[in-house]
């Protein structure tokens, strides 16, 4: 079983998907640290203006000791602004039609405390849209342990994986010896980015994955695997080239 895992990330990037759909399984890392600034709670659409960052709220307050799965999200009215600006964004879109609804039903249709939450409920939606079956399970569901190498040998061995998809910091810390002797490939991630059609002048790549729905509609899963790797090789025949993590 190939597994592959990653912090939650709110309207994730296309890389993220193609890492996904690599694997068996998808294991959310949301028993770490909370990083402020990160993807976590934030990411960019594409405006006549240019980028645009959408971040939800959260109660960060001593976030230094505090997992992702415990964030909750600020009470504050983010969530039609969040909606009205990608609508505004993107109502010229060809397939806007397809999606607005939608994507207006997970924003709007209910109110979440935990950012965790709201990011479960996008990421159904994504991956329905994209037609990945791939499972996902949560860090918070087991009792992973370790940190870094260790961490990922142990969700590897309570999962039942026999290879695993790294980003790209995976090169930084992922000790190759630790996992020859557990008797677990691994493989690292090289995402290229792929041009589509868009609205507004000049290409922008790395835009939240609603930029590649609104735009190119039920291709959007081809476009994401466009010119990338399609299936897992281990470190002896090809490492998967290194991609930017996010």
């Amino acid at each position: 079983m190939i597994l592959t895992a990653q912090q939650p990330v709110y309207l994730p990037w296309l890389g993220l998907f193609h890492k996904i759909g690599l694997a068996d399984t998808f294991c959310v890392l949301d028993t770490v640290q909370y990083e402020k600034n990160s993807f976590i709670n934030r990411n960019k659409i594409k405006t006549s203006n240019g980028s645009l960052w959408l971040s939800v709220p959260v109660q960060a307050k001593n976030h230094l000791e505090t997992k992702i799965f415990d964030i909750k999200i600020a009470e504050e009215p983010w969530s039609r602004k969040h909606f009205k600006s990608i609508e505004h964004a993107y109502k010229k879109a060809p397939f806007y039609n397809d999606y607005i609804s939608q994507l207006g039903e997970v924003l709007l249709g209910q109110k979440y405390v935990f950012l965790k939450d709201l990011n479960h409920e996008l990421m159904k939606f994504f991956l329905k849209e994209l037609k990945i079956e791939t499972a996902v399970v949560f860090a918070s569901d087991y009792n992973f342990v370790g940190n870094k190498s260790d961490l990922i040998i142990d969700m590897c061995k309570k999962l039942g994986a026999t290879s695993y998809i790294f980003g790209s910091q995976g090169h930084d810390y992922a000790d190759h010896n630790l996992f020859q002797d557990s008797h677990i490939e691994i493989s690292f991630q090289n995402y290229i980015h792929p041009e589509y059609p868009q609205l507004y002048n000049n290409f922008e790549p790395y835009m939240s994955v609603v930029d590649l729905l609104f735009n190119v509609g039920r291709n959007a899963r081809e476009v994401i695997m466009q010119g990338n790797v399609a299936r897992i090789e281990s470190e002896d025949q090809a490492a998967l080239r290194i991609s930017d993590g996010r």
